[in-house]
């Protein structure tokens, strides 16, 4: 029996974390987020908590990829019906030392032996897709696996062309990546594609770090029980996340809007024009979860330094770190207005 997943609206404080995870999910042009902070400060917690959270995906039954609509199974899936159901969304482990051949997929070796046929036996990727694709420790992911994941995410699928087969499937998924800065970091090209970076530690208040351990013992105790006395906020925070998502393309985005975003890029020096689209779609994103109209400077303000921490330039006469470079910048700019 699998064990059941901690509630996301028991995790205590990591609010940056929890905040990025909700606003991916209701918009996934965002892109995935980077959470990058010590051991256990909840990083692996909270992704597991997301596939209870998220509200199930229609999918035909059997897909291999997930698949909305029958004319959308691939080929190569044999034996798929039409009937459509419900299911979990997807969030799907890559381990470290992962194989290419176990990410893309690969020849069904069984039935090439047995049967005498070219069959492929999918991969990570294809049950990732529509999903979640969780990468702990990204940061030693093997630079082979890096460039292959680049690649994906860049198109949206997943070709596969060896041992006499010519494969193609969608493979559209939102990355989660969690490590330790101090165990290495991270390549640029696969941290630009990242749309959010949010920093974790360890609470130093007292009150708080009992909070953590009383509600974490409560749950290895009980877990139906505890799962039982969270349900119900769990469930406020699923529908709120539906209602965001039916609200997203109405809500507004003024040119003062797109001109603050401009400015902080601008300031910080973020390379290209990927900071200020993230930047918006995120705060487009914070407005609609809290039923606002349009994007204000405030939801700007609150998601920059998860947007822009990861996008900046290294500065050899600055030693701060990037999170206080957003500070910093943000303090200025906000403090002219």
């Amino acid at each position: 029996m699998m064990k059941a997943a901690y509630p996301f609206s028991a995790i205590v404080g990591q609010e940056e974390m929890k905040q990025a995870i909700v606003l991916t999910a209701i918009d996934p042009g965002i892109g995935g987020v980077l959470v990058f902070g010590d051991r256990g400060t909840g990083k692996s917690t909270a992704v597991r908590a997301l596939a209870a959270l998220l509200p199930p995906i229609q999918a035909i039954q059997n897909c291999p990829v997930n698949s909305s609509r029958a004319e959308d199974v691939p080929d190569w899936a044999h034996g798929v019906g039409t009937k459509l159901h419900k299911r979990p969304t997807p969030v799907i482990d890559l381990p470290l030392g992962v194989t290419e051949d176990r990410v893309v997929g690969a020849l069904d070796i069984e039935k090439a032996l047995t049967l005498g046929e070219k069959a492929f036996e999918p991969g990570l990727l294809a049950r990732a897709n529509r999903g979640y694709l969780y990468i702990d420790e990204v940061n030693l992911l093997e630079d082979h696996i890096v460039d292959l994941l680049l690649d994906v995410a860049q198109s949206g699928e997943n070709v596969v062309e060896r041992e006499g087969l010519s494969i193609r499937h969608p493979a559209r998924f939102i990355l989660i990546g969690s490590g330790n800065p101090e165990e290495g970091e991270l390549r640029p090209q696969l941290l630009d594609r990242f749309g959010l970076s949010v920093e974790v530690t360890s609470p130093r208040e007292i009150d708080t770090r009992v909070e953590v351990v009383k509600r974490r013992d409560a749950f290895d105790r009980d877990p139906q029980a505890f799962l039982r006395r969270w349900r119900s906020k769990d469930g406020k925070l699923r529908k709120a996340i539906l209602t965001a998502r039916d609200r997203l393309d109405d809500t507004e985005a003024s040119d003062a809007a797109l001109r603050l975003c401009a400015e902080l890029c601008l300031a910080l020096g973020s390379d290209g024009l990927r900071g200020e689209l993230t930047l918006l779609r995120t705060a487009r994103a914070l407005a609609a979860f809290e039923a606002a109209e349009a994007v204000g400077a405030d939801h700007i303000r609150r998601v920059a330094p998860s947007a822009l921490r990861h996008r900046l330039r290294r500065d050899p006469l600055d030693e701060s770190g990037s999170t206080a470079r957003v500070e910093r910048v943000l303090a200025e700019v906000f403090g002219e207005r």
